[in-house]
């Protein structure tokens, strides 16, 4: 199977998600008046790149509150504050999630307002809200309903606080598709070298602070899990020192992923213990891309996605050595779950 890292098709899939930023920036500033609160609801990656997210609103956003939710829980719970004053993000790269279709199906007699971000405009997700956006047919979706959140979400800032870095937000998200290019070819090589050293691992560890977190999770659990079938466990770094930490010895496979944002000296810390209690690391860190285009204030929010761009080279280097691609499942659209 090729591997090959196709930039012009990768970059071209951005097309549709790139033109449609500036309308999602605007549409979040229409809102912002009506908005006292952000409920931000999907499954699998979508809800992690929700996760950054909402740590740039809880750093930035002196008044709005933001909650984060997997479809199923929120139906469960059935918070009371689904007002009018309250805006819901729905995101499913499918547009069929059965759980995200049937919170919007919950939603639709509510006086909140909703957004739903999706690949297709004729699937059910994209057919049962009042407003939605589609990144169109890309194969780095994860990234691409990022972009498009993220705008509508710097939109409402901007408008209803006040925060000053809008327009840097929406050029960077522009210039975002070409730098995780870059990242994903800076990369190649390395990929390929840590593939073959840990081919024969079936355990990995992944740790990461902050927004960082959005990465290792999607590396650990969305590829390595779920399409090449590893056993791969992401952890926080503040939570690494309160029990994780003891799986550590000579041979534990890790993962560093670290980024610029506030949380950076949680991962600090872990990998100063690592460098003393461990030998087999990979370190990944936001600042080793050069991230062309993108704007110093911004290069924290959006670092998470041009470390995923690089590590996802070294999945597709295992999947070769694993004889297995990584569009391989077991259960997932193949059974009754």
């Amino acid at each position: 199977m090729s591997i090959a890292f196709d930039r012009a098709r990768v970059h071209e899939g951005f097309a549709q998600t790139r033109a449609a930023v500036p309308a999602a920036y605007a549409l979040g500033r229409r809102l912002a008046p009506e908005i006292d609160r952000i409920y931000l609801v999907a499954c699998g990656s979508a809800n992690r790149a929700m996760l950054g997210i909402k740590y740039w609103l809880e750093h930035y956003s002196p008044g709005i509150e933001v909650r984060r939710y997997f479809p199923a829980e929120l139906m469960a719970i059935d918070p009371p504050r689904l007002d009018g004053r309250t805006l819901v993000l729905l995101a499913s790269k499918s547009g069929t999630t059965p759980e995200t279709v049937a919170a919007a199906a919950f939603l639709k007699d509510r006086p909140c307002k909703v957004v739903a971000f999706s690949q297709y405009a004729d699937k059910p997700l994209a057919l049962a809200v009042p407003q939605h956006f589609i990144v169109g047919d890309t194969s780095e979706s994860f990234a691409a309903m990022f972009m498009l959140m993220q705008a509508l979400v710097g939109g409402v800032m901007n408008a209803k606080e006040g925060w000053a870095l809008g327009d840097k937000l929406v050029s960077s998200l522009d210039a975002l598709p070409a730098a995780i290019c870059d990242a994903a070819e800076q990369n190649e090589e390395r990929a390929a070298t840590d593939a073959r050293l840990y081919a024969k691992d079936r355990n990995f560890y992944h740790v990461a602070s902050g927004p960082g977190f959005t990465t290792a999770y999607v590396f650990g659990v969305c590829i390595l899990m779920e399409m090449l079938w590893l056993h791969s466990y992401p952890i926080e770094a503040a939570e690494f020192f309160h029990g994780p930490f003891e799986i550590i010895d000579r041979q534990t496979p890790l993962i560093l992923i670290t980024g610029e944002d506030p949380s950076r000296p949680l991962m600090e810390r872990v990998t100063s213990f690592c460098d003393t209690h461990a030998e087999r690391v990979m370190k990944y860190d936001s600042r080793d891309f050069a991230m062309t285009g993108i704007a110093p204030e911004i290069r924290p929010i959006v670092a998470p996605y041009i470390l995923q761009s690089a590590l996802k080279r070294m999945a597709a280097h295992l999947s070769v050595l694993h004889n297995q691609p990584l569009s391989t499942r077991r259960y997932m659209w193949k059974v009754a779950y």
